[in-house]
């Protein structure tokens, strides 16, 4: 058995798991604007988007529950339902800072639209930070005590690993 697996991860600090946050959400998030254009040659633009929003979710709560927040384990049902919440939650924020801005400014130009949106978007991301990093992420003791080592279940007598290593199992 890896000795890495049976080692405890400690969580990140802030800086560290921020620092993480941006560079795993930000890189999912340029692979998925490209991924959108290319899927929506085939199918319409809005099914596009929803598709890829939904896979690049996915995969961005794996890298956090792995990466940014030192789970060093694979996200459960519960991580992900939270994760998407909090991202739906974001894109609300977007969505109403732009209605905002059309209801302020009859046709505004692209340098208010962009300076706007991005904005909304970094006050989201550091409030969606916020979220999965004290509540979706957060390591209570029994969350702590659980990852001293892998999981086993007996097999004759014999244990053997609950998953093969790489793999994840629905929680």
């Amino acid at each position: 058995m890896d000795a890495a697996q049976n080692r405890k991860q400690a969580a990140p600090g802030a800086f560290t798991a921020f620092a993480r946050f941006v560079l795993c959400g930000g890189g999912v998030g340029l692979a998925s604007s490209f991924a959108v254009a290319a899927l929506a040659s085939w199918i319409p633009w809005i099914l596009a988007n929803a598709l890829i929003t939904v896979v690049s979710t996915l995969l961005a709560t794996e890298l956090h529950a792995r990466f940014t927040f030192g789970a060093g384990r694979c996200a459960t049902r519960r991580q992900h339902a939270q994760s998407a919440g909090s991202a739906a939650a974001a894109y609300a924020v977007t969505s109403m800072a732009m209605l905002a801005l059309y209801q302020l400014v009859t046709t505004p130009d692209a340098v208010l639209e962009q300076a706007v949106y991005l904005t909304a978007s970094a006050l989201a991301g550091v409030a969606r930070f916020a979220v999965l990093r004290l509540v979706v992420f957060a390591r209570t003791r029994s969350q702590a005590a659980g990852e001293a080592g892998p999981v086993t279940r007996p097999v004759g007598h014999a244990s053997v690993p609950a998953a093969p290593a790489g793999l994840c199992r629905a929680a």
